[in-house]
């Protein structure tokens, strides 16, 4: 009875991480609201793969459910990397209003061509670079630096914009990537660098916000169809109060997290030369507008 059955929701983090935060109050909300009905299972740490193999065990039904990076789910839905143009949004709430209005919801619509249903955007947040070499203040500096970026074009072609040799790596090799020094660096938000402490094999952290990747709360659309309607609605609720819960434990964190960061011998540059990074990475619009059309672009950019 597939009314009564648990729904595995999972993700590729640790348990301090705000991925499994999101997942815990999924959960929450979607037993409580069933009364008990619904059972969520949680599977933390890539237990059941990486991101790009959960989206494909999703897509064939194997998996659930998931709370995934943006930048995985672009190999599956191309108009998704339209999120992952450089500089695209200038602050949370610019990226929130977005995400929660109509364009985020053409864009989690779109997923379902691709086998999924996307229930709602939280955040991996404002990506930032760190390396082992020099700290970052200029493009200039970025130069020659190999730095390790999802496997998703747009952050490939941004860092080689920068100059950058772009390494695109799986989640799961990077640790030992940076420890044996074969990548330089990588590019991830705080609470990222906090919860998978890189401040143990990174000695810069630049605080460029150069991308803001979202995160979706998915179900496999094959899965999502065998879901009676009472309960889509509650699983929708719960996805949409979970993701905006996980936002807010990451804005409120951010902080903190980069005092503990500075504590364990990190040095943190507050004040790169944004503007200089913003005329670098230009060619990558340029290269882009065809692919996901100047209107949806500068809709985002200039959206109120």
């Amino acid at each position: 009875n597939d009314t009564h059955a648990p729904y595995p929701l999972c993700q590729t983090s640790p348990e301090k991480d705000a991925f499994h935060i999101c997942a815990l109050k999924f959960k929450e909300l979607a037993e409580k609201n069933s009364n008990g009905e619904i059972k969520i299972t949680i599977y933390p740490n890539r237990q059941l793969g990486d991101e790009k193999t959960l989206l494909e065990r999703m897509k064939m039904g194997i998996v659930d459910a998931g709370a995934i990076t943006g930048g995985p789910i672009v190999n599956f839905v191309p108009i998704f990397g339209v999120t992952d143009l450089p500089f695209l949004f200038s602050s949370p709430e610019h990226a929130y209003a977005v995400l929660d209005g109509p364009i985020g919801k053409s864009l989690l619509k779109k997923m379902e061509e691709a086998g999924f249903k996307g229930l709602a955007f939280g955040e991996r947040g404002f990506r930032n670079l760190t390396n082992s070499k020099r700290p970052v203040r200029t493009p200039q500096d970025v130069k020659g630096l190999k730095i390790r970026v999802m496997q998703n074009p747009v952050y490939v072609d941004t860092f080689k914009a920068l100059g950058a040799n772009a390494v695109p790596m799986a989640w799961g090799e990077v640790l030992t990537a940076l420890q044996q020094g074969t990548v330089d660096g990588q590019e991830n938000p705080v609470n990222v660098i906090y919860a998978f402490k890189l401040y143990e094999v990174q000695k810069y952290l630049s605080m460029t916000r150069h991308a803001y990747a979202p995160m979706v709360i998915m179900f496999s659309l094959k899965k999502w169809n065998k879901i009676p309607e009472k309960y889509q609605k509650i699983l929708q609720d719960a996805a949409q109060k979970a993701a905006e819960y996980e936002r807010e434990y990451d804005n409120k964190n951010e902080a903190v997290q980069l005092k503990e960061i500075e504590k364990h011998g990190m040095q943190v540059i507050m004040d790169p030369d944004i503007e200089a990074f913003r005329k670098a990475v230009k060619p990558v619009y340029d290269k882009y507008e065809s692919k996901f059309g100047k209107e949806l672009i500068e809709s985002i950019l200039n959206y109120k």
